[in-house]
């Protein structure tokens, strides 16, 4: 009888290791999540920023064209 409450003990002591790292998990989960919507962000602000640079190279390269080279 005495081995089966330590067998019960062990069990329980794994139980509540097991939730308190499920608990932290889901923690950094909702962090890892923020994270992944700020990068998301800066992801679609660099894409508009390289569009708006290549509509900038494009006047230029227009205005060179126009414009006569000295040497």
């Amino acid at each position: 009888m005495l081995l089966l409450w330590i067998w019960i003990a062990v069990v329980v002591i794994a139980l509540v290791i097991l939730a308190v790292a499920g608990v932290r998990l889901l923690g950094r989960l909702g962090g890892l999540g923020r994270a992944v919507a700020r990068l998301r962000h800066r992801q679609e602000e660099a894409q508009r920023l390289l569009e708006k640079l290549l509509v900038l190279q494009q006047t230029v390269a227009q205005v060179e064209a126009r414009v006569p080279h000295r040497q």
